[in-house]
């Protein structure tokens, strides 16, 4: 399967949600649809929950967190 390019559908705007990483044409912020998932909820229901969004739409956001992942280094704080 090729890898999607999150930056078709991942936008950084200043005047949409605080210039958060958003999907393209909503104002659903990359790291909600991230979190969601995170918390167990499958794409089908994040879809029903935000029908605007696509399958490739949430998995554009996990490319795009996967690239940033890439970028950073987030150390575990011992907790």
């Amino acid at each position: 399967m090729a890898r999607l390019r999150w930056q078709s559908r991942i936008i950084v705007d200043p005047d949409i949600h605080h210039g958060n990483p958003c999907i393209k044409g909503t104002r659903i912020p990359v790291s909600m649809v991230i979190a969601s998932l995170a918390e167990g909820m499958g794409s089908e229901e994040i879809i029903q929950q935000y029908p605007q969004l696509t399958a490739d739409d949430i998995r554009a956001a996990l490319a795009y967190a996967a690239d940033a992942m890439r970028q950073e280094a987030i150390l575990p704080t011992g907790d």
